[in-house]
């Protein structure tokens, strides 16, 4: 495991545990399930382009949903 992956675990993991902060008290499921998977997906992902593009997926899915883009 490189040190890229490892600072892009970090940011995504802080990312997803303020989603996954808000989804429980806001009652938001979408929020809530990507705070968690952004938590857990860097221990699964190889790559860091693989890492960049899952986290940034997971970060637009409840802001479009939020926004009507899906």
């Amino acid at each position: 495991m490189s040190a890229t992956i490892l600072f892009l675990g970090l940011i995504f993991g802080a990312i997803g545990g303020l989603y996954a902060i808000y989804g429980k008290r806001s009652s938001s499921t979408p929020h809530l399930v990507c705070g968690v998977l952004l938590m857990l997906f860097p221990y699964f992902v190889p790559s860091v382009i693989l890492t960049l593009l899952v986290g940034i997926v997971l970060i637009l899915i409840p802001v479009g949903l939020a926004r009507g883009w899906f």
